[in-house]
C-alpha cells in the first residue's frame, strides 16, 4: 500500500471504495484542462481524494478578478501562471501527489504532448468551444472518457462523454455555433459559487469513473439552475449517422478561424453574421438578428420555456406559447410543425435543452432557433416588448 491509509480513512470505510478502490485512485491519472472556476474545485477534490497523478493545462495568469470564483488561487498568487499556483495549492493539500503542469493552451500544436501521458480520464474546465471540441475529438481518438462542465450566469451543465462507447459531445452538438453567438462568462457574468457546484459534480463523476461505481452521467445532460435550485436531466444518445472522427482536422480548423481567436472586446466590434447554418442541429440566433429578420417580415412562432413563475413576472408580449422546458415534450401537439420556432428562456441555456428535446420528438433542427441571451437580451434590446406582472 503506497498511501497513508489514515488520510483516506473515510473513503476506505465505504464498501464501494475500500483499500482496493483507494489503490485504484492512487494509481489513476487525470488531466484537467483549465485551472479556473471549474478546474478549481475539480483539482482540489481530486487531490483530496488521492488521485495519484494530476495534469493541469492552462496558459493564463491569476488575476484579481478570478478570485471571486477560482478558489484554488489566492490574492498572493495574482500574476503567477495559474498552473503553478494550482500546483502549489494541490501539493500543500496533499504532498503525495504527482502534478504535471502544461503552461500552454490546449490547441492543435500542444494536444499530442499533453495527451501522451496515458490519462484515465479528462475533465473539461474550459470556457471556449474550440478547446471543448478538441477535447472531445482527442478523447475519442485516444479512447479516454471525459467529464464535461459548462457555466453561464446562474446555470450550469454536466455530462460524461466517450465512456465505454457512450455518446460524444459531437452527438449532442455536432457542429459549433457561429463564434459570436456564444457569450462568455466575461460578457454575461457568472455567480461565484456556481462553478463550485458544477466542478464538484464533475469531480464526483471522475471518481466514479476511476472506481467503476455508480450510475454515470453518460447519455444524460444534467442541468442546474442556481436561482431556483433545480436540477433537471435530459437524455440523449449517440447519433448512428454521425461520421466518426478520424483525426483532429475538424476541431483544429476552429483554431484557424480568426473569429474564434479574437479577443472578447474585438468580437464585439464586428457584425455577428449569419448564425443559421444548416449543419447545426438547431440554429443560434442573437437578439440583433431576430429584430433584423422580423423587420424583413419574418414571423416565427415564439416559444417561452421559462417556468410559470418567471413568465408571470415578465413576459414577451408577442409570445405564442409558454411551457416549462422540463415538460416541453408534453406540448408537441400544440407547437407548429410547418413554422419556424424561436425558443427562449431567461439567458439561453434552458432553451438549448428544449430545442434538443423537440429534435428528439421529431422536429427538424432547421426549423428551430435558440435565442442567445434569452429574455434578458430581449429586455435590453427591445424593452417596450416586455410586459411586467
Amino acid at each position: 500500500m503506497d498511501f497513508d491509509a489514515h488520510r483516506y480513512a473515510r473513503h476506505i470505510t465505504l464498501p464501494q471504495v475500500g483499500i482496493e478502490g483507494q489503490e485504484r485512485l492512487h494509481d489513476s491519472r487525470v488531466l484537467v484542462v483549465g485551472a479556473g472556476g471549474l478546474g478549481s474545485p475539480v483539482l482540489l477534490y481530486l487531490a483530496a481524494a488521492g488521485v495519484g497523478k494530476i495534469g493541469i493545462v492552462d496558459d493564463d495568469r491569476v488575476d484579481v478578478s478570478n478570485l471571486q470564483r477560482q478558489v484554488i488561487h489566492a490574492t498572493a498568487d495574482v500574476g503567477q501562471p495559474k498552473v503553478e499556483s494550482a500546483k502549489q495549492r494541490l501539493l500543500a493539500l496533499n504532498p503525495d501527489l504527482e502534478v504535471i503542469v502544461f503552461n500552454t493552451r490546449l490547441n492543435p500544436d500542444s494536444v499530442a504532448a499533453v495527451f501522451s501521458h496515458g490519462w484515465d480520464a479528462v475533465v473539461d474546465g474550459t470556457d471556449n468551444l474550440p478547446t471543448r471540441y478538441l477535447i472531445d475529438d482527442a478523447c475519442y481518438l485516444h479512447k479516454i472518457p471525459w467529464v464535461y462542465g459548462s457555466i453561464y450566469r446562474f446555470e450550469g451543465q454536466v455530462s460524461v462523454f466517450n465512456h465505454d462507447g457512450s455518446a460524444c459531445y459531437r452527438d449532442v452538438f455536432p457542429e459549433a455555433p457561429p463564434p459570436n453567438s456564444v457569450p462568455s462568462c466575461e460578457e454575461g457574468g457568472v455567480l461565484g459559487v456556481l462553478p463550485g457546484v458544477i466542478g464538484s459534480l464533475q469531480a464526483n463523476e471522475v471518481i466514479k469513473i476511476l472506481l467503476g461505481i455508480g450510475h454515470l452521467l453518460t447519455g444524460r445532460l444534467l442541468l442546474y439552475d442556481a436561482e431556483s435550485l433545480e436540477f433537471t436531466t435530459l437524455a440523449f444518445s449517440a447519433d448512428p449517422h454521425r461520421k466518426p472522427v478520424t483525426d483532429l482536422s475538424q476541431s483544429a480548423a476552429m483554431f484557424a478561424d480568426d473569429a474564434w481567436c479574437m479577443t472578447e472586446s474585438s468580437r464585439g466590434e464586428i457584425d455577428e453574421g449569419d448564425a443559421s447554418s444548416d449543419a447545426t442541429m438547431f440554429h443560434s440566433l442573437s437578439m440583433k438578428e431576430l429584430l433584423e429578420k422580423r423587420t424583413s417580415g419574418w414571423n416565427p412562432f415564439l416559444l417561452d420555456v421559462r417556468s410559470d413563475q418567471e413568465h408571470s413576472l415578465a413576459s414577451v408580449a408577442s409570445c405564442d406559447f409558454q411551457i416549462d422546458h422540463q415538460i416541453v415534450m408534453t406540448a408537441v401537439d400544440s407547437l407548429p410543425k410547418d413554422r419556424e420556432i424561436v425558443i427562449f428562456c431567461r439567458s439561453g441555456m434552458r432553451s438549448q435543452m428544449a430545442a434538443l428535446t423537440l429534435i428528439q420528438a421529431g422536429y427538424q433542427g432547421a426549423m428551430l432557433y435558440n435565442l442567445e441571451g434569452g429574455i434578458i437580451a430581449w429586455q435590453a434590446a427591445a424593452p417596450s416588448e416586455i410586459v411586467f406582472g
